[in-house]
């Protein structure tokens, strides 16, 4: 999949005219549809119509849908194509990705070098000479056919007139290419390109961090948002940063937690921003007065914000000893006290155990099952805990890391335990946690989630598959309940007075095979009545300002959209 980037001036003054009150508000019928509304009946409807960004309308009438207008919207004929609410991530990295340094190109589905060769000669063609192509995270050597990384000669290949860095997970290894070597000054790179794990890695993250200005980084938040709706994802849960020392010990999930959502907020402010943020605040303290996090509980309003941008939770990190312990007893004990949401993390087979413990030893003093507490990932949780969890009003958002991780030797089963966590009814959500070690693809999450096999095809996470019906609901009106409270009913399905995001898909995505459906994309993206993302079969055609048009189904058919 190639990278969408430099939206043409035309398409964001289109988002911009819509923009009211700080969020997207377009009018719009969606007609000739398989429209999976995802809500409570799992209604299919082919009609679906967004006025003054909230949906008015979803059903099979067209000249119904067209009496909730009074002036005419835009009128798009889906001929007959498959379409869903917005997705939503409720666990990601979607700030980094837009914080990241060059030119940065997901490299999620490619399944070899030469796949990593035409990605690269795809974006460059978008890119001015001389400036960086890179990929930082999000993918795995392993789940190319060559089990390594490109070379310098095979990326001067794809890109010889552009410098190249292409490095994974946290801290490395990479590899880059002969521009590249000629700016990495003081770097340790092989004659092939290569760069190792760790500092030499963290030296060349630095050189190109320290290249960026405010300019780059708001270019890379626009990049980010584009390709995030391009395959589907309209709202994001982002889980924060570890605290930068601006050394070369910072890896890729390193940022300033104190400005790293500026650039987001300009392009929020510019009118450009095409998705929904929804922002966790992460705090490493290490002492029992926790200073980072007083500090931002007493200085950030919780659930500020509008419908496209909101603060309102801390996590996925609060402190060091983030399993438990004196801190992080400390530390939930004033997250309670000040009412807000929280967020942690587990990857290993006793942290969330400590967890649990620690919240049910809260609870008996404060209570805190209206809060929305969250463990994240899960990989290795028992039915026990998962049933001490739901009793404290708690819930759980899966992430397929290990789709990647497993690629590094880890045993099967990888976790986590979808069917089990869907059996008992916890309240529960999919997020991608891209894009260090893993993908902020949802198409490659659900294939993860439903056939349990890695990028190798290998099934590590055996008896724990769930359907696609499932994961899909997990993925659209069950993460509405890990966003919190303000986004109670406005997300997640296409019913009246949600909000009007919806994706119309490539192809089937009930019927398409297992492989193909990691290939599944959006040809059209709707975010609040607006068009935000459209491919060529929706772009070439015009918008329909004839009056007449609204009370004809057949002309309702021919009628549609230009950006």
């Amino acid at each position: 999949m190639s990278h969408p980037s430099g939206e043409d001036s035309s398409q964001l003054s289109d988002i911009r005219a819509h923009y009211q009150d700080g969020s997207l508000k377009g009018d719009i019928i969606l007609s000739n549809g398989r429209i999976h509304t995802m809500n409570a009946a799992n209604q299919i409807v082919s009609v679906v119509a967004v006025r003054a960004g909230k949906i008015v309308y979803a059903g099979n009438d067209e000249s119904e849908a067209a009496r909730q207008f009074l002036q005419p919207p835009r009128i798009v004929d889906l001929h007959n194509r498959l379409a869903i609410p917005g997705l939503i991530d409720c666990h990601n990295h979607i700030v980094l990705f837009g914080n990241r340094p060059g030119h940065h190109t997901p490299l999620e589905n490619a399944s070899s070098i030469a796949d990593v060769q035409e990605t690269y000669r795809e974006r460059a063609q978008t890119v001015p000479d001389g400036q960086f192509i890179t990929t930082i995270g999000g993918f795995h050597p392993g789940q190319f056919r060559e089990r390594r990384l490109p070379t310098l000669a095979e990326l001067d290949q794809a890109v010889p007139n552009h410098p190249a860095f292409v490095s994974f997970g946290f801290s490395g290894s990479a590899a880059t290419n002969t521009l590249g070597k000629a700016f990495f000054t003081g770097v340790t790179i092989g004659t092939d390109g290569s760069i190792a794990e760790g500092d030499e890695n963290g030296k060349a993250l630095l050189a190109l961090r320290q290249q960026l200005t405010f300019d780059d980084r708001k270019r890379g938040v626009r990049d980010a948002m584009a390709y995030a709706v391009s395959l589907g994802v309209t709202t994001h849960l982002d889980q924060g940063a570890f605290p930068a020392s601006n050394t070369p010990s910072d890896g890729s999930g390193h940022e300033d937690n104190n400005t790293m959502h500026l650039p987001f907020l300009s392009v929020y402010n510019d009118g450009d921003a095409t998705i929904r943020l929804r922002i966790n605040f992460l705090t490493m303290d290490a002492t029992s007065d926790t200073p980072t996090l007083t500090a931002r509980i007493q200085n950030a309003f919780r659930f500020f914000g509008n419908d496209m941008v909101r603060t309102g939770s801390m996590g996925e990190f609060v402190t060091v000893d983030y399993a438990g312990g004196p801190v992080f007893d400390v530390a939930i004990r004033e997250v309670r006290e000040a009412g807000w949401r929280l967020e942690v993390h587990s990857i290993t087979p006793t942290d969330y155990q400590t967890q649990v413990e620690a919240f049910e030893q809260l609870d008996a003093e404060m209570s805190i099952k209206d809060l929305r507490w969250v463990i994240a990932h899960v990989p290795f949780i028992l039915d026990d805990f998962i049933v001490r969890l739901k009793t404290l009003g708690c819930g759980v958002n899966l992430s397929s890391y290990q789709y990647l991780n497993t690629l590094n030797g880890i045993v099967s089963p990888a976790g986590p335990p979808y069917r089990s966590i869907v059996d008992s009814g916890i309240h529960a959500g999919i997020g991608g946690d891209g894009m260090q070690i893993a993908m902020l693809n949802p198409w490659v999450q659900l294939y993860y989630a439903t056939t349990g096999k890695n990028a190798q095809g290998d099934i590590v996470n055996p008896n724990q598959q769930i359907t696609r019906q499932e994961a899909l609901h997990l993925y659209t009106q069950a993460n509405q309940w890990l966003l919190g409270k303000p986004d109670e009913d406005l997300l997640g399905a296409l019913e009246v007075g949600r909000l009007g995001d919806l994706v119309v898909l490539s192809d089937d995505y009930f019927s398409v095979s297992d492989e193909d459906l990691k290939k599944l994309k959006s040809v059209l993206t709707v975010v609040g009545g607006v068009v935000v993302h459209a491919t060529d079969e929706f772009q070439s055609l015009r918008i329909s300002q004839d009056t007449a048009q609204l009370t004809s189904p057949s002309n309702q058919r021919s009628s549609c959209i230009s950006m």
